[in-house]
């Protein structure tokens, strides 16, 4: 093709050249119009020749265009079946599937859709809990109690049983529960929720033979939640932990922060209660600021000396107490469908009324969570008509604050905690259950000033290993009438023979109760088929008497040791 457009190029020139040479001789005029017109045919074929070599030009050029493309092709498909060959030598190499991987492949995910954590009827989604526990107890001196322990610790004067340990096995913390969950629309959620365990005591139960423990109510509520973008509003009615109870998460149930301890008790300082009552709880700032009010079960707990007869502050029995010398005058039993060996009822008619805040917020990468509250009770008592204050009734009212403060203080590693709650009347919130109430010569009843503290820290060494410690204490102030002869903590009650085996006086109101602990849980395994854990924990307990006039202020100890095994199946 170059060759053609050469030719044609030299035989444009040449007709040119020739064109010339004939034209230039002519001399005479009459020979001039002939040259012109042989010009002009000249012009035209040399303009078409140029067309001519632009089009071969062209040509030329698409063609280039066309090779380079198919060499881009021929490439890209030389890379293609490289990749290809390189895929089917890997393959060459891998070892062939069996019959035996398949159906391990299958049976696995079977096995992860049956161990699913929830079921659905209906459209509710319905969560099982709860464990299985065998626990071993030990008291160095004998309390007569279960896995929950009374802190009541005997002095060797008031029980020659306390000269002794103890040691028992016990299943009755073994726990179920059962969460159902709806959403009617987008923005509301209705719950209900149970948990149950196995520490009710019937008339019948015992430990000779059967060990017939019946179940009790542990919580049993529901509850209606509307979210929305930045806030939430949230209510809660029937059987929960108070309101004042530790939390991790906002007020939300279910997030209680309790000493993940063996003992069911919890530690001296904890405040805490499982009773009906109805609440009400928003959060706002994304869920990180929580307001609530609650009212909440009213009960009462009384101790000190010096009450008059004549006073009614309760029926079936005294209030309970661990200070001893409750001073209460029952008048009969008006109770149905209560257990009614050693249960009380206080007379009681307004609730106690719980108002709390909580922050939830991350500072400097640890998560912190800080809550406040308040709570406002009333005691109540009948005056009979033998007394000052004829056939009339009669109301007291005891106020307490307190906080808490949970704080990752590594992430992921080790959590810290505290919280203190004190005020007047709120013993009956602590573990020790301590009491609320005492009483001057004329019957009046008095709210005991009272603070409790705990502290402890979780350190979470391995994703299987929990290793904790805690200690706290519940102190009660001496609070005196009539020229300190009545009231709580008084003097002229002596400790003479505390410490002596069957010793006759030692009378004195308890002063503080305070205790220490520490343990582990060790998760052995955790898989589809839920969680298997063993725990160890080992607590000291001293409970301390006010001082008499002697100066005596005897105190009492208790060295404790649980051993627990845990199944979680769900």
């Amino acid at each position: 093709m170059n060759m053609r457009v050469k030719l044609l190029a030299t035989a444009a020139a040449t007709s040119l050249l020739v064109g010339g040479a004939h034209a230039a001789p002519a001399k005479k005029h009459h020979a001039a119009p002939r040259a012109a017109s042989a010009n002009t045919a000249l012009l035209k074929q040399v303009e078409a020749l140029r067309a001519e070599v632009e089009a071969l030009r062209a040509q030329v050029d698409s063609s280039s265009s066309a090779q380079a493309e198919t060499v881009a092709q021929v490439n890209n498909t030389q890379a293609q079946v490289q990749a290809v060959q390189t895929q089917v030598q890997a393959v060459a190499a891998t070892p062939p599937v069996t019959k035996d991987q398949v159906n391990t492949q299958i049976a696995g995910a079977i096995e992860k859709e049956h161990h699913n954590d929830k079921f659905y009827f209906k459209g509710i989604t319905i969560t099982p809990g709860g464990f299985l526990e065998a626990a071993g107890i030990y008291r160095s001196r004998f309390q007569g109690d279960d896995i929950a322990s009374s802190f009541n610790v005997p002095f060797p004067s008031q029980s020659h049983a306390a000269q002794s340990s103890e040691g028992r096995f016990s299943a009755r913390q073994s726990r179920i529960s059962l969460l159902a969950q709806g959403k009617p629309n987008a923005h509301t959620q209705l719950s209900m929720y149970g948990e149950f365990d196995f520490q009710g005591g019937a008339q019948t139960s015992n430990s000779n033979q059967s060990n017939s423990y019946v179940p009790r109510i542990r919580n049993l509520y529901g509850t209606i939640d509307w979210d929305n973008a930045g806030y939430g509003i949230h209510v809660l009615a029937g059987q929960n932990w108070s309101l004042l109870t530790m939390q991790s998460k906002g007020m939300s149930p279910r997030s209680e922060i309790t000493p993940p301890q063996i003992d069911a008790q919890y530690v001296p300082g904890f405040a805490w209660a499982r009773q009906p009552g109805v609440r009400v709880t928003a959060d706002f700032m994304d869920h990180q600021l929580w307001l609530g009010l609650a009212a909440e079960n009213p009960q009462t707990t009384f101790g000190g000396t010096g009450v008059p007869a004549g006073i009614t502050t309760a029926i079936l029995g005294n209030g309970s107490t661990a200070s001893g010398g409750n001073q209460v005058n029952p008048t009969g039993s008006f109770q149905q469908f209560y257990n009614g060996v050693g249960s009380s009822l206080s007379l009681s008619h307004v609730p106690d009324f719980i108002a709390k805040a909580a922050l939830e917020t991350v500072v400097g990468g640890h998560k912190l969570h800080v809550e406040g509250f308040g709570i406002y009770r009333t005691f109540s008592e009948r005056f009979d008509g033998t007394t000052v204050v004829e056939g009339s009734n009669h109301d007291a009212h005891g106020t307490g604050y307190g906080g808490s403060v949970n704080l990752e203080v590594v992430p992921k590693l080790l959590d810290a905690q505290f919280s203190y709650i004190g005020g007047r009347g709120i013993g009956r919130y602590g573990s020790a259950g301590l009491a609320d109430t005492t009483f001057d010569k004329e019957g009046n009843i008095h709210p005991i000033k009272e603070y409790m503290m705990l502290a402890g820290a979780t350190l979470h060494a391995t994703k299987a290993l929990d290793v904790y410690g805690f200690a706290g204490e519940e102190v009660e102030h001496r609070q005196l009438y009539d020229a300190g002869t009545g009231g709580y903590g008084v003097a002229t009650l002596l400790n003479t023979n505390c410490m002596t085996e069957g010793g006759a006086v030692c009378a004195g109101n308890v002063r503080r109760i305070r205790q220490i602990t520490g343990g582990f849980w060790d998760k052995f395994y955790q898989g589809s088929f839920g969680r298997a854990q063993i725990g160890i924990q080992y607590s000291y307990t001293q409970r301390q008497l006010f001082e008499d006039v002697n100066g005596l202020a005897p105190q009492a100890h208790n060295s404790m040791g649980f051993v627990s095994f845990r199944y979680y199946p769900f």
